[in-house]
């Protein structure tokens, strides 16, 4: 399927193979995201079930969120990670993360249901394996970043961190935990 936003044209596959057998630009052996700098998030590579829990606004304690479910595909011969996040109840949303050798960063483009226009995000793997991830625009009050933890056994973390002093000093405020999707029912 694809679909038309602020003038980018989005695929959507769902890993759907039947699918990929008319379109060659989808990667379904997702050999050339395993290569080089794209398998900094070819790793994620996958269909993921989510349980995520979220910090109370006046930080006293984690709220556990439904199960949600998350899929990465290589697109375009290793030209870019595609990722779909699908909530339980209502709602959708797609990055598109393509490297850039030139800066040595992600450029990831952020669209959603009901979010209007691209969210536009810069990223970086650090010294840790961790990939951290920057909302450049618009840019939030007070500030955000994300980190993609290292896969660890079958697995992955990831955290949404805010900082209220302008960015000296960083706390979880949403966590996730990916495991394989098998889906079955509860999944």
């Amino acid at each position: 399927m694809y679909v038309r936003l602020a003038g980018l044209t989005l695929f959507f596959s769902l890993g759907g193979s039947a699918l990929a057998d008319d379109h060659p630009y989808i990667d379904t052996d997702n050999s050339q995201c395993m290569e080089g700098p794209v398998a900094q998030f070819g790793r994620y590579v996958g269909d993921w079930k989510i349980t995520d829990e979220s910090l109370a606004q006046n930080g006293s304690g984690w709220t556990p969120g439904a199960t949600k479910r998350w899929i990465f595909e290589c697109i375009g011969n290793g030209t870019a990670v595609q990722d779909f996040w699908m909530p339980s109840s209502s709602g959708f949303g797609t990055n598109l993360r393509t490297y850039n050798p030139d800066t040595e960063k992600w450029d990831i483009v952020w669209a959603a249901t009901n979010v209007k226009g691209f969210t536009h995000i810069s990223a970086v793997q650090n010294a840790e394996g961790n990939i951290e991830m920057d909302i450049v625009s618009p840019v939030p009050d007070p500030p955000r970043r994300i980190i993609f933890f290292s896969p660890e056994g079958e697995g992955w973390n990831w955290a949404m961190q805010m900082s209220q002093d302008n960015g000296e000093t960083w706390f979880d405020v949403y966590r996730i935990k990916a495991t394989p999707w098998t889906g079955e029912v509860g999944d």
